[in-house]
């Protein structure tokens, strides 16, 4: 990329973020904000993740003048509740016993800031997973095999949470894992930056 071309930052810590990121083969920092991601009262979730998509990219622009910075943010969504990382083998097993047989929709918050001219573009990406019905058998393998606790969902789709599905939905597969490559190549094409 030439020099002239502003550098990419992702505002994240998140390996699964960073491993998407570097399928574009653009050179990219990574910086983890600090925000505070408490929802607001009566903040929808999908208001709540583009908040919290541009907020962490905010949170770094002063530090990251002449720069491209993306931020996301991702809830998993059942019964229109959001459903967060379950931490550990129980909290794991509630939430796929729960999702067994139905759907859980997850929304991805995308936003990139070009601190050279302040233009910032926000927008949401929704991807919705199809559950197989799943036994209990079933869903104790699985847990005992990923352990996807730090997962929101309790399922790692790049691996074997995919046996788990019956179908999914959705524009943007990359979406699923956290960052939305489709849209995030639209936003990085209107800021100048080529890909491929």
């Amino acid at each position: 990329m030439p020099s002239s071309l502003p550098h990419i930052v992702l505002a994240s810590s998140s390996s699964y973020r960073r491993e998407l990121l570097s399928r574009l083969q653009l050179p990219f920092s990574c910086h983890s904000p600090n925000i505070d991601e408490t929802p607001r009262t009566a903040e929808s979730p999908q208001a709540l993740v583009q908040r919290l998509a541009l907020s962490k990219a905010r949170a770094l622009a002063a530090i990251y003048p002449e720069h491209l910075i993306i931020g996301s943010d991702q809830v998993a969504v059942l019964d229109q509740q959001i459903i967060g990382k379950p931490g550990d083998a129980a909290g794991a097993t509630q939430q796929l016993s729960a999702a067994s047989g139905r759907s859980v929709v997850f929304l991805t918050g995308l936003a990139l800031i070009d601190t050279r001219t302040t233009c910032e573009q926000v927008d949401l990406v929704p991807f919705t997973v199809h559950f197989r019905s799943l036994s209990a058998a079933q869903i104790q393998r699985y847990i005992a095999l990923e352990q996807p606790f730090d997962c929101a969902g309790s399922f790692k789709s790049e691996g074997l949470g995919v046996s788990l599905f019956r179908a999914t939905e959705g524009s943007d597969a990359t979406s699923l894992v956290g960052l939305p490559l489709i849209r995030l190549c639209d936003m990085l094409n209107a800021c100048g930056i080529a890909v491929p």
